[in-house]
């Protein structure tokens, strides 16, 4: 998908050097855009390979969130992408499809006078029974987003939020991708995606394919055009190492940016990473593959391949499993290891 490389290709060539929380340097770039037409086909990454284990990760992730889970005890079964921010037991002290579908509504005095809140008989609102016996009443945003679609489509309020502010002060790891807003423009559903923080190499391929599959499927249950999907990244970054390999980055950084906007024919790109590889450092025992500069500029030199095609069976967001999911035509280059800076 050419828009991403153009997302990676910026970020590289414009991005700074910023040390972060997991003591992995970054090349980071504020406030990145761009949108891709979901009529063209499905956005899954040509330019890599992403189909078998990746694959599978995705759609059980997503049908994850769309659980309202805040555990993964079920979800560890098939991916263990999860796995380092959970405890013993499986649960996370923020899950995305918690908030999504049973966000808190404030209760008694939490509640500000002068504040308007639905009741326990309010559409969208569930009471649940609490493990010392109280309720508490939840919230399905996901839900409301669904049948005002289908009420009124033209609402401006189709917003999904992950990001509670206190949970996110303590939170292990809070929400990346924190809000989502449905948009109706004639037979077409579109989506914005908003991202405070998005790991380039690893996190944002994984970002587009599964919004671009919940759009689909939104779309699907409300009768409209898969339409736009459009993508904004405040702290666009690619991580590059660490010790001597990150200290390098923040030496030689202009160099390596002058060098990429100097490039013509993308199998340049590959002579960049020859004299990355040459002059750089080596990276130490136990952190190789931690510096992505090397793997995305290898992205950058292959030609985006075909988009694939994704079924999806009609059914509600409650009953989707990855086996309702299908992506035919996919071809890819071959694959590329990229670690995780945790």
């Amino acid at each position: 998908m050419q828009q991403y490389l153009e997302l990676v290709e910026t970020v590289l060539s414009e991005g700074t050097h910023k040390p972060n929380r997991t003591g992995v340097d970054t090349i980071s770039s504020f406030s990145e855009h761009y949108e891709v037409d979901l009529q063209e086909g499905y956005p899954l990454l040509t330019t890599k390979q992403m189909d078998g284990y990746r694959w599978n990760s995705m759609l059980h992730e997503v049908c994850w969130y769309l659980s309202g889970e805040e555990h993964i005890r079920n979800l560890r079964e098939e991916t263990k992408i999860w796995d380092a921010w959970a405890d013993d037991e499986g649960r996370l002290d923020t899950a995305y499809g918690r908030f999504w579908r049973r966000y808190p509504v404030p209760e008694g005095e939490a509640r500000l006078e002068g504040e308007s809140w639905p009741d326990e008989s309010h559409r969208w609102v569930t009471v649940e029974e609490t493990a010392d016996g109280g309720r508490r009443r939840v919230f399905d945003q996901l839900q409301y987003v669904i049948d005002t679609l289908s009420d009124s489509p033209n609402s401006r309020r189709l917003v999904v939020n992950a990001w509670h502010p206190a949970n996110a002060a303590v939170s292990t790891l809070p929400p990346c991708h924190y809000s989502f807003v449905f948009n109706v423009q004639g037979d077409r559903l579109n989506c914005h995606l908003t991202q405070r923080s998005g790991d380039i190499a690893l996190g944002v391929p994984f970002n587009i394919a599964a919004y671009a599959l919940l759009t689909k499927v939104i779309a699907q249950q409300t009768g409209f055009e898969p339409g736009t999907f459009a993508h904004t990244v405040v702290d666009a970054h690619v991580y590059c190492g660490r010790g001597d390999r990150g200290d390098w980055y923040a030496d030689n950084l202009e160099s390596l940016q002058s060098r990429l906007r100097d490039v013509d024919d993308r199998e340049e790109y590959r002579e960049i990473r020859q004299w990355l590889e040459a002059e750089a450092p080596a990276e130490a025992e136990g952190d190789e593959r931690l510096d992505h500069v090397p793997g995305l500029l290898e992205q950058l030199s292959r030609e985006p391949l075909d988009r694939p095609t994704l079924e999806v069976a009609d059914v509600s967001i409650d009953d989707l499993t990855a086996d309702d999911v299908e992506l035919k035509e996919y071809e890819s280059h071959d694959g590329i290891e990229f670690a995780v800076a945790e």
